[in-house]
């Protein structure tokens, strides 16, 4: 079962900045595409996977870095939208683009159809600082947070929340300049700390977030540490469709991207999900990070990405409604279909998942989940989309080579610490 969807209305995904080939763009353009929706992409080159998808109509090379004036940016996208010939909806690809879209919306009327979200609201959101607050603000249980500013700020920080604890940039475009840490990083050693403020020394680095390190119980089967809901909320913040989903593995090993993961119904997460978005008046795609801190029993928010999430492909309801559909839907005025969500299915990140089942094995751990019947799908592979998989294995299988079996094998056996804990 499949919506109708307005096939007179496309859809530009929206790119700003550099970053790796995001596969959840590519489940974007399919999901649309199939269903006859003219897709369109701005990407950094015609030779990335998504970029060769059968489903997209086209797309527009634009090799932003995020560190352009904004009225260039506006331009820029005002130009692109401009050659699809008539109004298109919206999709942020990245939390840049949510924001760029979101605070200069009165310029993009004419072209691009976008959720009448608050100006102020998406860089609030990305900003891991302002989101600590807007949860201690609204009740939302989230881990204690530090954002220091020099090298002896964070030595004050990590002394008051105690190793291990999470490392961060803290807003968009300002860890595009000059980024601190590669990625979210756990501390859990001086040595590590110590890392990490030679890296904060350098001319104009980026403002980095020291964030509780809360601890997982690897006997709790009913409760995975690791979950994301992904959310479309209309015009008035009611959630028209919500998910829920669990982290099976990540790469790097303990704190990175879903390489793995599983739907998964969790209501009490939903509601509490809904209930944040309520609270600020959000509208639009979100992808929120919870964390289930053992001591506690409570899940925390670690993250909230005001746009689509990687693993958007992972989630649809029983109506054939996932969340860009959802967004398409309500965009042009359309009713959404009611529908459960469809649990059981298991989306595997090929190359990622490759990558961190290894480590997995070494270190002979498991994520803990209650067990369900699964289906398992492929975030790159699709029998009839095939050319996005080839590109992607052949980007993977070129960077391991360029990084060396030495590189490689150090990255093991960090992931394998991260994964046997403190």
């Amino acid at each position: 079962m499949a919506p109708s969807l307005d096939r007179d209305v496309p859809v530009l995904i929206v790119r700003i900045g550099r970053y790796a080939p995001h596969h959840g763009t590519t489940g974007l353009i399919r999901s649309l595409g199939r269903l006859g929706v003219p897709v369109y992409a701005i990407t950094r080159s015609g030779r990335l996977p998504g970029a060769l998808s059968r489903y997209l109509t086209g797309s527009f090379a634009w090799p932003t870095t995020g560190l352009e004036d904004e009225a260039d940016l506006v331009a820029g996208l005002r130009r692109i939208a401009g050659r699809i010939g008539r109004p298109a909806v919206a999709v942020a690809n990245d939390d840049e683009a949510s924001i760029l879209l979101a605070e200069h919306r009165d310029a993009f009327a004419d072209r691009l159809i976008a959720p009448p979200i608050a100006p102020g609201l998406p860089r609030a959101l990305a900003d891991k600082h302002e989101l600590h607050e807007l949860c201690l603000r609204h009740g939302i249980p989230t881990p204690r947070s530090v954002c220091p500013r020099s090298p002896g700020d964070l030595d004050e920080a990590v002394a008051a929340i105690g190793l291990p604890a999470v490392v961060k940039h803290r807003a968009p475009f300002n860890r595009l300049r000059a980024p601190v840490v590669p990625a979210t990083t756990v501390l859990r050693t001086r040595e590590d700390v110590e890392a990490v403020k030679r890296a904060m020394s350098g001319p104009g680095r980026a403002t980095i977030l020291v964030q509780e390190y809360l601890p997982s119980d690897p006997a709790a089967h009913d409760h995975p540490p690791d979950w994301f809901v992904h959310v479309y909320c209309d015009a008035e913040s009611r959630a028209l469709v919500r998910f829920t989903g669990v982290k099976l593995r990540a790469w790097p090993a303990g704190g990175g991207v879903t390489a793995r993961g599983l739907a998964l119904a969790n209501p009490e997460l939903a509601e509490l999900s809904e209930r944040f978005c309520r609270s600020i008046g959000y509208c639009g795609l979100g992808d929120l990070d919870w964390r289930f801190d053992a001591r506690s029993g409570r899940f925390h928010l670690v993250d909230f990405n005001p746009r689509i999430g990687a693993q958007a492909q992972l989630f649809r309801t029983t109506a054939g409604v996932d969340g860009v559909r959802a967004l398409h839907l309500d965009l042009t005025e359309r009713p959404v279909p009611q529908g459960a969500q469809i649990d059981g299915v298991e989306l595997r990140v090929e190359h990622l998942d490759l990558a961190a089942g290894l480590v997995t094995r070494v270190a002979d751990r498991r994520t803990p989940v209650r067990a369900v019947d699964t289906r398992r799908e492929t975030a790159w592979f699709a029998r009839d989309d095939v050319f996005p998989f080839v590109v992607a294995s052949t980007r993977f299988a070129g960077l391991a080579v360029a990084r060396g079996f030495s590189t490689v094998a150090a990255g093991v056996r960090r992931g394998i610490d991260r994964v046997q804990g403190p």
